[in-house]
């Protein structure tokens, strides 16, 4: 009977030591800690527009649920706080497109509540002042993705009544637009782009209701996309994952890309371009939201700004600390 007793216990203490290790690895906790930061002074807003000058991120247009807006923030990463400038000269959008380029930035595309727009416009943050630009080269649009990578800016992608997938680069020295290489992926709007060492990597979007799953790298030395590993892969060299969506904001913060919220709430997956495989983080500690902002400051800091969820608009600023443990004391 005592030998009974003893591997009842023997099992029953196995069962329980391999219940524990299931359930630590069923509940590991992710790493990553959510700063929140100085509250953006101007209305809470969605579909804004930015560009990023230095350590200064610049803020603009967008819409409030009630109106489209044309008013300009900058904000001063280092000292956390916001200054405004001189409102942007075109019309009030949302859903525009901007990049930053030779120190200066350049706003254009969006819709008016009544137009898709291809307008384009130069801000000068020594001045102060904004100057109109050659338009667009390609159709009125919104939800195209824009950006600067190795000294070439872009615009591309987006919604004119059809999807897109076109490509054009902006040349300030003559004021003009050439179409580029083609984009090898899927016609999408809302897509999202991030940068790393001189390529820029962009995933996500919307086709026709659908959430798009296909992740490209770009070369600007050599003009070629470059397919990468999906968003909804599930092979056997690492967790299986799902991180399609639209409305997605991302940034990029010591040679690793980030995307986070959009429609599918407020989670937020690291990239690893050596790998090609992505991780999941600590989710925002904000509200969920989509048409947000992501927001990168030399390739150091990520803050995700803005947006909505539902009829609700959001005016916080969230900086993501990746290597820090999540804690709900600093905010």
């Amino acid at each position: 009977m005592k030998h009974l007793k003893k591997g009842i216990f023997l099992s029953t203490l196995l069962i329980g030591l391999i219940s524990i290790s299931c359930s630590n690895d069923d509940t590991e906790e992710k790493l990553g800690n959510w700063i929140k930061k100085s509250a953006f002074d101007g209305p809470a807003r969605s579909g804004a527009t930015s560009f990023v000058i230095g350590t200064y991120a610049y803020v603009t247009t967008g819409y409030t649920g009630d109106e489209y807006l044309k008013d300009l923030w900058a904000y001063n990463s280092d000292g956390d706080y916001w200054e405004q400038k001189a409102d942007f000269i075109g019309i009030s959008r949302s859903s525009g497109s901007g990049f930053e380029l030779n120190g200066k930035g350049y706003v254009g595309l969006g819709y008016d509540g009544t137009n898709k727009l291809k307008d384009f416009f130069e801000y000068n943050p020594d001045t102060n002042t904004w100057a109109q630009k050659a338009d667009f080269a390609g159709s009125a649009r919104y939800g195209a993705v824009g950006f600067q990578v190795g000294g070439k800016a872009f615009l591309g992608t987006g919604y004119d009544g059809n999807y897109l997938k076109d490509f054009y680069q902006y040349n300030p020295t003559d004021n003009s637009w050439i179409q580029v290489n083609g984009f090898s992926g899927n016609k999408r709007r809302n897509a999202t782009v991030f940068v790393i060492d001189d390529i820029a990597y962009l995933g996500t979007g919307i086709n026709s209701g659908s959430n798009q799953v296909d992740f490209w790298a770009f070369d600007p030395s050599t003009d070629v996309w470059t397919r990468k590993r999906d968003l909804d892969d599930d092979e056997s060299d690492h967790d299986s994952y799902s991180i399609k969506r639209a409305n997605a904001s991302s940034f990029a913060i010591n040679g690793l890309g980030y995307v986070t919220c959009g429609e599918s709430g407020n989670t937020i997956w690291e990239y690893n371009p050596k790998t090609d495989i992505w991780k999941e983080k600590t989710a925002l500690e904000g509200s969920g939201r989509s048409d947000a902002m992501g927001i990168t400051i030399n390739g150091q800091k990520g803050f995700v700004m803005l947006g909505k969820s539902g009829t609700s608009y959001f005016d916080d600023i969230w900086e993501f600390k990746p290597n820090d443990e999540q804690n709900d004391d600093d905010n």
